[in-house]
């Protein structure tokens, strides 16, 4: 039914436009129309029903410095033309109407301009556009007009609608809007509308593209308009249960389905379930049910189902709470609002649990009068003032109640004053909130990172994955998701992907130590997997990249083409599975290209050197530039052969060649740890026999036990920033780096 209308739309606006072209321009240089039609709602979803309005919004390009002396305007041209557009559509003659039109999507509604040049729209909905329209505007869809201005508006739209921070202002703004049809389905009696009343069409698009709103812009498989794929997304991303997901789909299908069944009898926009006997049981027939009780039976399941879902989803979070919950947020909200005078608020916060009650209250003082609060609009306020309390709560709720996590919370709220969506996350999720006052209490560390990357937040929204750290395969398939859908020319937002999955999955590992204080090897293990799993990613983005550019890199050999090979060597704590929370990544980069004819493939040929040489540069650019999300890794390149005055990338040959012949004895000492971390099978076995047979050559004992003593002093005058206050656990006599020699000098000697 939509690609009908898309053809009635597409092929009437040519013919209009030709017309026009004809008419309304002069000379011999005739201009081209490039009037894009937007189909909104059902038409722009492809949901279209028998008897839908067709939602239309009409716009075209800034044209005016080619427009040249015509007869008419562009304004005045593209006005003629999408009048003529509607009258063709919706006039009424004996042969009935094509469909009835509806503008009122249009900026400012049947006040606004019909039609709107491209710049002015994106201004109008960045300026004024409000929440209702973002909902709309999520299934807007160039159906008629040239592909390429069709595609340069829906690009100028996209920030609008989805943006790039996780937006949970949306709840609020369509639980109030729902309010709104409930109170109009009530005045009217609506209940047995299938769209507006409870349990109905409108209740599923809404948990839908809540969801979308919030999180489209951080995820792109939630940026598609047919709300039945929304609905699989949310599930396979976690954001809905699987049975939710699968009920909401089962409801709107059976619901869709009886509005059209009611919608093809009489071609009348119906949505109201028949009254009167005949009406009830031809439904009921032509749903495939024998009679009316049995089909009102399953649209009752249907319809409890989703009005169950959709209270899970928008129930205020003030509704959640239990009555003395209630009291004791609006008494700290008295002593924030500083209604009280000193000593009530004083006996407040003490009756709340604050021991430093005195200190806590003149902080608070401080605190609201302060910068946090100068700047916020009238809305950031509203939401400020909602948010302290239930903070004051919270922190009044854990067993430390001090001010000290009251004042790293500070610390964030400030960080986050200015984004009114986070003030939104915490307010619409208590258990959020909750989560973040005891990672604050147990970690000074945790609260930095969640000041610095106030996106972390949303980790806290399921404790069941945020205190359950994810294996290798578990990382892979997360990363698979986040970056699905991103194009593969977007470095940018690849690259902040990377970021805030490596941010986030740290974050799980960091939130699960506190509270269950993971062994130490297990916490190296965790955060190995998440350094591993983005260099694997890195590598295999910058791989591509180049192989289009220059094609795959290859050598000959025994008169035999073969394939090259690269790979990453992780040392130190990366190859010993020791990482810590704020470890530098110790790497090497090899290849195992030899012989002859060593170059790539095409388009462009490069030999192998440049190719893995750029393929090096590419992978340190990816963890070591800074963007608005932060950094992935530092890097220490100082391992490879020859230190910083090394080649960036050598071969196998050399690397092997260069460990038996040149390299110091600390150098053999780091090989003990070191492993490939990213690169196909055959690498990894090639480093490995490399490795194995240096760490395995005879050494004589007194040599090496004075080499590495030797290097082990040098080390400690350097490295050891011990005093008389403070111990270098590291450097220090009797710490870690001595055990670590210990143990290298053993593995080499035998």
């Amino acid at each position: 039914l939509s690609a009908l209308a898309d053809a009635c739309v597409s092929v009437s606006l040519g013919y209009l436009g030709d017309w026009a072209v004809q008419r309304y321009t002069t000379g011999k240089k005739k201009i081209k129309p490039e009037m894009v039609v937007l189909g909104m709602g059902k038409l722009g979803a492809c949901e279209l029903n028998f008897s839908s309005d067709i939602d239309l919004i009409f716009a075209y390009p800034e044209l005016t410095s080619s427009w040249g002396k015509n007869a008419i305007s562009p304004d005045e041209f593209y006005l003629q033309l999408g009048q003529q557009l509607i009258q063709v559509l919706d006039t009424h003659t004996e042969h009935g109407f094509v469909y009835r039109v509806d503008m009122r999507l249009r900026p400012y509604g049947d006040s606004g301009a019909l039609v709107a040049n491209f710049d002015a729209l994106a201004e109008y909905y960045q300026l004024q556009g409000r929440e209702w329209e973002r909902y709309a505007m999520i299934k807007a869809r160039p159906i008629a007009g040239p592909a390429k201005p069709g595609r340069e508006l829906m690009k100028l739209l996209k920030p609008f609608v989805y943006r790039r921070y996780l937006d949970f202002s949306a709840f609020e703004s369509l639980r109030n809007l729902k309010e709104q049809i409930v109170r109009e389905v009530e005045r009217k009696g609506m209940q047995d509308n299938i769209k507006l009343g409870p349990g109905g069409i409108r209740e599923i698009e809404f948990i839908a593209q809540a969801f979308q709103l919030v999180r489209g812009g951080r995820q792109p498989l939630l940026q598609q308009r047919s709300v039945l794929k929304i609905l699989d997304a949310l599930a396979l991303l976690g954001y809905l249960p699987a049975h939710a997901s699968l009920q909401l789909n089962e409801a709107y299908q059976f619901l869709r389905r009886t509005e059209n069944r009611l919608q093809a009898f009489a071609d009348q926009q119906v949505h109201e379930l028949p009254e009167h006997d005949i009406g009830k049981i031809r439904l009921a027939y032509a749903m495939g049910f024998p009679d009316w009780e049995s089909f009102e039976k399953v649209l009752a399941i249907h319809r409890q189902n989703v009005q169950e879902h959709f209270e899970q989803v928008f129930a205020d979070p003030g509704s959640r709470a239990s009555g003395s919950q209630r009291d004791d947020v609006a008494g700290l909200g008295e002593v924030w609002e500083g209604e009280l005078d000193s000593t009530e608020a004083v006996a407040a916060l003490q009756a709340a649990g604050f021991e430093e009650a005195k200190e806590t209250y003149r902080w608070l003082n401080e605190f609201r009068s302060g910068q946090v609060t100068r700047h916020l609009g009238e809305q950031g306020r509203q939401r400020f003032d909602e948010l302290m309390p239930r903070v004051l709560q919270s922190v009044a709720a854990d067993e430390s109640v001090s001010l000290k996590v009251l004042k790293r919370l500070g610390e964030l709220l400030e960080a986050i004053a200015g984004r009114t969506t986070y003030l939104s996350l915490l307010l619409e999720n208590p258990m959020a909130l909750s989560q973040l006052t005891q990672l604050c209490a147990a970690s000074s560390w945790v609260a930095a990172q969640l000041t610095q990357h106030p996106i972390l937040l949303d980790e806290l929204l399921d404790p069941r994955a945020l205190y359950d750290p994810l294996d290798k395969a578990g990382l892979q398939g997360v990363l698979d998701v986040r970056l699905a859908g991103i194009p593969a020319d977007d470095l940018e937002q690849q690259m902040d992907q990377l970021r805030q999955f490596k941010q986030a999955s740290v974050l799980h590992v960091a939130a699960t130590d506190i509270v269950a204080q993971l062994p130490v090897p297990k916490v190296g293990d965790y955060l190995t997997f998440i350094a591993e799993t983005v260099l694997e990613r890195v590598l295999q983005q910058a791989w591509d990249h180049l192989v289009e550019r220059h094609g795959q890199p290859g050598y000959m050999r025994h008169g035999k083409l073969r394939e090259a090979r690269f790979g990453i060597v992780g040392y130190g704590k990366l190859g010993g599975f020791e990482l810590g929370y704020g470890s530098d990544l110790d790497i090497v980069f090899l290849h195992d290209s030899s012989g002859n004819e060593q170059h790539t493939a095409g388009p462009r040929v490069i030999d192998n050197n440049e190719f893995f040489t750029r393929l090096s540069q590419r992978v340190i650019h990816y963890l070591n530039t800074y963007t608005s999300a932060g950094i992935l890794y530092e890097v220490d390149m100082r391992l490879r052969p020859n230190g910083a005055s090394g080649l960036l990338v050598s071969s196998l040959e050399a690397f092997a060649e260069y460990q038996r012949r040149s390299a110091w004895t600390w150098e053999n000492q780091a090989l003990v740890r070191a492993r490939m971390v990213a690169g196909n099978k055959e690498i990894v076995r090639q480093f490995e026999r490399i490795r194995s047979g240096v760490l395995g050559r005879p050494r004589e004992a007194v040599k090496l036990h004075k080499e590495v003593r030797e290097m082990r002093y040098r080390m400690r005058g350097e490295l050891d920033k011990s005093n008389d206050r403070q111990v270098d656990l590291k450097q220090c006599r009797g710490g870690i780096v001595d055990i670590e020699f210990m143990v290298q000098c053993g593995v080499l000697l035998w």
